[in-house]
């Protein structure tokens, strides 16, 4: 499972500049849940051979007694709770203030792993102006400059440290080949537990626990018609006593680091409900996690065929992304629909291991082209030559040519469609990545 890293600081200090800069975007949002607030978002994030999540919060207050300040405090209070270490930003510049000592008091209290980071500190001199900062009971201070980058990559090292991460385990060696790790997600109450349930036909596993934090994947190991499947479970199939936070019942790390680690991802959504800003941005993350994914409309017993109409609509137009998905309609309640989600399951597995050999792709390219040829780029038409497999899970299909970088989006999607026929690729992401050949005589004088 990848770490997880939580900014957090009072209102203006950088946490978003510095998100930004560790997701190395900016529009890296990737998880905006509107039920948890818009100040909680998700990212995923990459430095040197370093992978892990990160947590913007906003504005702390720990002890904000009302209005949006205490929904502001709960949420990072929550983003605290899930995350391994906690990255307390103060502003170099501005220097220490009474809330810098709330927020200080409250992390020591929990007894989290905290870094504390002063930000803006570009051109400062080291140590002079960050001496006020010690006060905090924190520990060392380390300055960054979100905006100018620097000291970020010494930042994530020292964050990551008292972890004492273990290099990657081969996933051969962890699931048997041959097996489907399968992640049921989609938003809290929308029927993931009874959905388990009604497959595994077990409701004991509800009272199913692991030791460890509320962010801990659970798998479980079944088997059906000869094949056999990894359930992540994203529910958190825990005894109801035991439920007593709300970040117990719904961690969305616990549902971005299940989507990781599986192959293919059954997304659930409610009828009742319609498709939501949260069931958008969790199909926009499996959808850029390149994982295989199945629709599931849970309920479909419980609405008329008016509301059936609406929620078609709605899933047309913001799910529109992800047309390569099959749709099924079932009750978890009364195990209906249940049988076909298998099937749809073990072909989308299969799609996005499919094996596609260079003869074959390169036969499929140049008859696309010949149909029709890439839009002419002023003078120059690109030449795409031949095509190979560039990876599974999802599949990638590498073009060569020329002048490829003047080929449109358009042309890609026409290039997928006519891969995907070809090869029966259902429920699986394509990617189709374009290189344009490098001519040696552009480096030799006239």
């Amino acid at each position: 499972m990848k770490p997880v890293l939580a900014l957090v600081g009072r209102p203006n200090v950088g946490k978003s500049t510095l998100f930004n800069r560790l997701t190395k975007t900016r529009d890296a949002i990737v998880a905006d849940y509107a039920g948890l607030t818009r100040d909680r978002h998700y990212g995923n994030a990459k430095i040197g051979k370093h992978e892990f999540i990160v947590i913007d919060t906003g504005g702390f207050e720990p002890d904000a007694q009302d209005g949006i300040y205490k929904e502001m405090a709960r949420q990072t209070q929550q983003a605290v709770a899930e995350a391994d270490v906690v990255v307390f930003v103060v502003d170099a510049r501005a220097g220490i203030s009474a809330q810098d000592h709330d927020i200080a008091n409250y992390l020591r209290r929990l007894g989290k792993i905290t870094l504390l980071v002063a930000n803006k500190a570009e051109g400062m001199q080291e140590g002079a102006q960050l001496v006020e900062f010690y006060e905090l009971g924190l520990g060392e201070v380390l300055p960054v400059s979100a905006s100018h980058g620097q000291g970020i990559r010494s930042m994530v090292e020292m964050a990551l440290e008292p972890l004492h991460l273990a290099e990657p385990e081969d996933d051969s060696e962890a699931v048997p080949d041959g097996t489907i790790q399968l992640a049921v997600a989609g938003r809290p109450n929308v029927g993931k537990s009874t959905l388990i349930n009604a497959w595994l036909g077990e409701e004991r596993l509800v009272a199913f626990d692991l030791p460890g934090t509320t962010r801990d994947a659970i798998s479980v190991p079944f088997e059906r018609n000869g094949q056999k499947f990894e359930l992540i479970d994203t529910a958190g199939l825990r005894r109801k006593g035991k439920v007593f936070e709300a970040v117990e019942k719904f961690s969305v790390v616990k549902t971005l680091q299940a989507i990781e680690s599986s192959n293919v991802v059954l997304l659930l959504l409610d009828a009742t409900q319609g498709v939501t800003d949260q069931d958008a941005h969790i199909a926009g993350y499996i959808l850029e996690s390149g994982r295989a994914v199945v629709l599931a409309v849970n309920k479909w017993d419980a609405v008329d065929s008016y509301e059936r109409e609406l929620l078609m609509r709605s899933i047309e137009t913001r799910l529109a992304f992800l047309k390569f998905a099959t749709m099924h309609f079932i009750s978890a309640r009364k195990r209906q629909g249940l049988g076909p989600l298998w099937g749809a399951v073990t072909n989308a597995y299969k799609a996005a291991m499919c094996k596609m050999t260079t003869p074959v792709l390169t036969r499929l390219l140049l008859e696309a082209t010949q149909f029709q040829s890439p839009k002419r780029a002023g003078m120059f038409r690109p030449k795409l030559r031949y095509a190979h497999q560039g990876g599974m899970n999802p599949p990638i299909i590498v073009v060569h040519g020329n002048s490829l970088e003047h080929v449109t989006d358009a042309y890609k999607r026409y290039l997928e469609g006519r891969f995907r026929k070809a090869f029966s690729l259902e429920g699986t992401p394509l990617r189709i990545e374009m290189k344009t050949s490098h001519n040696p005589y552009n480096d030799k004088d006239n």
